[in-house]
C-alpha cells in the first residue's frame, strides 16, 4: 500500500514559480514509476509529467516542455515537480500518482495505469 501527500501549491503570479511536493509512504516508492497530473474546472485530468522508477527517464506534456521539471529522490520517498514561467492556463488541481507495479521499463501515459493517488494540491496563477 501507498499513500501520497501533495504539498507546494498556492497562488502565483504569471510568471513565477512553484515546487509541488509528493511524499509517499511505504518502501516500495523506489520501484514505482510516478507522474503528476492536473485538472482544470470543467476539463478532463491530463498528464503533466511522468518520471520512471530510477528517474533516469522522464516526459512531459508538450506545453508545459521547458518550463517544468520532474524529479525524485528515492531516498526521501519523494517525486517533486518544478513549475517555472507560469501561465494562468496552469492553473488546476494537480494530483501525484504512483504506478500500482514495480521496475516498469514502459513509460506511463495515461491516468488508468497508476494505482495510487494523492488527493491533489491548488495552483491558482493569476493575470
Amino acid at each position: 500500500q501507498v499513500q501520497l501527500v501533495e504539498s507546494g501549491g498556492g497562488l502565483v503570479q504569471a510568471g513565477g514559480s512553484l515546487k509541488l511536493s509528493c511524499a509517499a509512504s511505504g518502501r516500495t516508492f523506489s520501484t514505482k514509476a510516478m507522474g503528476w497530473f492536473r485538472q482544470a474546472p470543467g476539463k478532463e485530468r491530463e498528464l503533466v509529467a511522468t518520471i520512471n522508477w530510477s528517474g533516469g527517464i522522464t516526459y512531459y506534456e508538450d506545453s508545459v516542455k521547458g518550463r517544468f521539471t520532474i524529479s525524485r529522490d528515492n531516498a526521501k520517498n519523494t517525486v517533486y515537480l518544478q513549475m517555472n514561467s507560469l501561465k494562468p492556463e496552469d492553473t488546476a488541481v494537480y494530483y501525484c500518482a504512483a504506478d500500482g507495479w514495480q521496475y516498469r521499463t514502459t513509460l506511463l501515459l495515461t491516468s488508468a495505469e497508476y494505482y495510487y493517488w494523492g488527493q491533489g494540491t491548488q495552483v491558482t496563477v493569476s493575470s
